[in-house]
Formats: C-alpha cells, structure tokens, sequence
C-alpha cells in the first residue's frame, strides 16, 4: 500500500483530492496538511511514500516546500506558467497536473507511479535500457488517452490482456480473447510496442512467414 499526504490548504479542494486518491487501487491516504508547517509535521511525525503538494500555501510557496523534502511528490496546482514548471522539475517533482483536473487523471498519474515504484523495488544495479524502461513507466500517464484513430478502451483492453499473460501473445491470441479482429489486435499491439510498452519478436516456423509475438516489458 501507497501512503499518500495531500497538503492542499483549500480543505474542500483537498477532499476532492483525498476521495479521487481513495479509488485507485494501491493508495491510502495517510491524512491531509494545509500549510508547508503542517506537512513538515506530519512528515516528521509519520512518513509516507508520496505527497500531493499545491503550489499555493499561506505559509510558503509549495515550490520552496518542494525544495526540502526528501519523499516522492506529484504537484496538483493551478499555476501553469512555464517557470513554475521548471522549477518544480528542477527541485524534484515527479510530475505535474494543472487544476481542475478530472479523477481519471490523477488516477493515471498514481496507476503509473505505482508501476515505476514496484519496479524500482529492492536494491539492484540497472542497465540503461532498463533505467529508460522506468521513466517511461513513470509517465505513461501523461499521455494523450488513445492515438488518433484508436479507442482508449480498446488500448486499455489490449494492454491489460497482455500484461496479465505473463507470456509472449500473438495478435491472433488476443484477438480471441477480447473478440475483436486480429487486425485490429496488431494494429494496437504495434502501437504499445512503438512507444515501449510492449516487445515484438520474431518467431520462425518451418514455413510460412515468422510469427509476431509481443511481450508486456512494463514492469509492475
């Protein structure tokens, strides 16, 4: 479980914050701060895994907040402005989402940062290929729903399909599975495996042409 602080000093803007976090599988909410001195106690009192952190407080900037703490942190803010922006990425923010914003974006941005952070799991040395692999990981929910053209609940059909086979799958094997054509199968798992989300290999027969065989690599 992923315990989460909202520190947001609007309490009914944090208890949309609190109840969009509540539905996605994997997070609990530790408990809300409405100043940077508030978070600072909390923290001090009872770590947690992330913040959510605002960028306007009454007590200090949250961006200068950002600047010291040593726990992963999303912002949740209106501010939008380029330079608010870099500097959040400059003092480590791991993402960032403009308000309003709607639960299912927030959920994506937990969903994937869930991911990165089981699979930063455990004490290991990682290759660049697998330390690329993380970041994409980490920002998958940044991304637009669906390519142009495609269904974002069919992306999200495919996606879980193969995730879930713990083995390589064929176009046609996923296709019997959710009951759609196998083009439109390859034509999705082309696209995850486009953008690294998913493998493609080869497989040769004795005949015929090789066979597309595609793995899920996102860890988590």
């Amino acid at each position: 479980m992923i315990h989460v602080l909202v520190v947001e000093d609007d309490f009914r803007v944090a208890q949309v914050h609190v109840d969009f976090t509540a539905r996605v599988a994997g997070f609990a909410v530790a408990g809300t701060a409405r100043t940077a001195a508030e978070c600072r106690s909390f923290l001090a009192a009872r770590p947690v895994d992330l913040v959510l952190l605002d960028s306007y407080l009454p007590d200090e900037p949250g961006l200068d907040l950002l600047a010291c703490l040593t726990v992963d942190t999303i912002m949740l803010t209106a501010a939008s402005d380029a330079a608010s922006v870099r500097l959040a990425l400059a003092r480590g923010a791991l993402n960032y989402l403009v308000k309003p914003f709607t639960a299912e974006q927030l959920a994506e941005r937990l969903t994937a940062y869930r991911r990165y952070r089981t699979a930063l799991a455990g004490e290991r040395h990682l290759g660049q290929e697998e330390i690329d692999r993380m970041w994409r990981l980490l920002h998958e929910g940044d991304r637009p729903a669906a390519p142009k053209g495609q269904s974002a609940v069919t992306v999200r059909l495919v996606s879980e399909a193969l995730r879930h086979a713990g083995q390589p799958r064929t176009a046609a094997e996923i296709a019997d599975e959710l009951g759609i054509s196998r083009a439109t199968a390859q034509r999705y798992l082309a696209a995850l495996a486009r953008d690294g989300t998913a493998e493609m290999r080869l497989r040769y027969g004795t005949t015929g042409r090789p066979e597309h065989r595609y793995r899920w690599v996102a860890i988590g």
